[in-house]
């Protein structure tokens, strides 16, 4: 008898089919083709080469990007990513020529063109824009110029950013660094600018510039919500025609006074537990605006703990140094007098009271001593338990009907959405780790990359959350206890085990649960389809 061999095939599909879904779903990879016309003569095109690096972004696998054909090797290539791609193709060489062709277009430029798209398509709410950046350190040497096998690829760096030292929010100061501009909204802290910049930046010199150039380029109205590094005489002025929000820098004189006002029983208890605030109207810089001065229950207990530890180890410290100097000699009462005030104008919490200048005769010699009580400053020490728990906001929105005082708080308080979104690419799963191309404009490129993960990944999250409130639905978490606000990331280690097997060119889903096939369902159909749902 004659038996027909029959070939089998195994990949892991994994969670990379739910990766690959949202990406098709916003359409990146035809947006990118729209910029960069496909050559015929190509295997695989930028706009799959970008949906490949999204994927291996999300993989979750801490392979670097010098390992980036290897991580598709035992993965389900074709199925992902289009029939006839192979993994040796996503070799060095096609990811160089796509990462330098992204960055001669412009990296803002083409982010931008994908989350404005995403903003219609997915109507993601923009009333509210956050602003932060953080830093992300480099191994390795960056001369910051260009050698000549780099001039072969033709990298044309209009205004390429300089990897060097810089204020390191890692506490990695021995490293270079660059810095990493993000703007998402506070719905579903969806990614909509970014911006890379030099390592030595500083937030406050280049922040109102970035929102200048960010309300430039959308299509339609947003407050701009931002720390305190916004908050200068500078980056006001320039700011003349934009609604904003940020926290004040407690060095400003009046902010530093303002603090200290105001007793709690004096301060209106906010809509938001927790809080209690008082509105005063300033001019600063020469602008008009609102300064809300908020304290936080919780917040003020911690720092009224600190606060006792502070006067107690004071009292300590300074303690001793009254008993020495009790000890001391001195030639002449002024020599005495000036010691103890250059003492009391290191206090914080204290004051020295009861002065007193002793003069003895010791062997025919005048002595001088000088002696004093440490006792607490009640005055000093009510303005710092006062400032306890507290910080002001400030705005340019003058109609509390616009922008309530709680609403101010609000959404100040969802400045973390970006925060957020910095924890996940710092994450050591995700590829921060791959920052370690050979030049500026490479590295620049990885970041805006790294940003286009973020927005998938959060648009992903944003979607399957809609879609369980929708519907009243919940799936099960971590704990396994029903939540309708899982994270994607647990709903990707749900999917580990997903594999495809093929038979004679034919793709079957394997180890697809009930479970799985339930989470599915609050995904897109693009999703879905990857797993042979759709």
């Amino acid at each position: 008898m004659d038996y027909q061999k029959e070939e089998f095939e195994s990949k892991n599909l994994d969670h990379l089919g739910i990766v690959a879904g949202i990406i098709d779903d916003i359409g990146i990879v035809e947006k990118i083709n729209e910029i960069f016309l496909i050559d015929s003569r190509e295997k695989i095109n930028t706009g799959e080469v970008v949906k490949a690096i999204i994927l291996n972004g999300l993989g979750f696998v801490s392979k670097p990007l010098y390992l980036f054909s290897q991580f598709f090797e035992d993965k389900a290539i074709e199925h992902l990513l289009g029939k006839g791609i192979k993994p040796e193709e996503l070799n060095d060489d096609k990811l160089g020529r796509v990462m330098d062709k992204l960055y001669r277009y412009g990296l803002t430029k083409i982010f931008l063109i994908i989350a404005l798209e995403v903003v219609k398509k997915y109507k993601i709410s923009t009333k509210y824009s956050h602003l932060d950046s953080t830093s992300l350190h480099l191994h390795g040497e960056y001369n910051n110029r260009l050698d000549n096998q780099e001039k072969e690829l033709e990298i044309i760096s209009y205004n390429p950013i300089v990897i060097t030292q810089g204020y390191s929010r890692d506490h990695r100061p021995d490293l270079k660094q660059c810095i990493l501009d993000l703007i998402v909204s506070s719905d579903g802290d969806i990614p909509l600018f970014f911006r890379g910049g030099s390592g030595n930046e500083s937030d406050k010199a280049v922040f109102g510039k970035i929102l200048v150039e960010y309300s430039k380029q959308i299509d339609f109205e947003s407050i701009m919500v931002a720390d305190s590094a916004l908050y200068s005489e500078n980056n006001l002025k320039l700011m003349e025609n934009i609604k904003w929000i940020s926290r004040v820098p407690l060095s400003i004189k009046k902010a530093k006074a303002l603090v200290k006002s105001f007793f709690s029983t004096e301060l209106k208890k906010s809509e938001i537990k927790g809080y209690s605030h008082q509105e005063e109207k300033v001019t600063y810089g020469g602008i008009e605006q609102r300064w809300l001065l908020v304290e936080s229950e919780d917040r003020k207990k911690a720092d009224l703990n600190k606060l006792t530890q502070k006067i107690k180890s004071e009292f300590l410290k300074v303690g001793k140094q009254i008993t020495k100097l009790a000890s001391s000699e001195f030639e002449q009462s002024s020599s005495a007098i000036s010691k103890i005030k250059e003492l009391e104008s290191q206090l914080k919490y204290h004051k020295i009271s009861g002065v007193k200048i002793i003069e003895k005769e010791i062997k025919d010699k005048k002595v001088i001593y000088i002696v004093g009580e440490l006792i607490e400053n009640q005055e000093l020490i009510t303005e710092n338990k006062n400032s306890c728990g507290r910080f002001i906001l400030a705005t340019n929105i003058w109609d509390a009907t616009e922008l309530s005082a709680s609403e101010l708080l609000r959404i100040y308080k969802q400045q973390q959405s970006s925060e957020r979104g910095f924890r996940f690419i710092k994450d050591p799963l995700f590829f921060a780790d791959s920052l370690f191309v050979k030049n500026p404009e490479r590295v620049e490129t990885m970041m805006m990359l790294m940003g286009l993960c973020l927005l998938v990944y959060n648009l992903g999250q944003r979607q399957l959350r809609s879609s369980l409130k929708t519907e009243k639905a919940t799936v099960k978490n971590q704990l396994n206890k029903p939540t309708e606000r899982p994270t994607l990331r647990w709903i990707f280690q749900c999917f580990q085990g997903v594999h495809i097997l093929i038979t004679q060119g034919i793709p079957r889903i394997l180890n697809l649960t009930e479970e799985r096939c339930q989470i599915l369902q609050f995904l897109p159909d693009s999703c879905q389809k990857y797993y042979s749902l759709a």
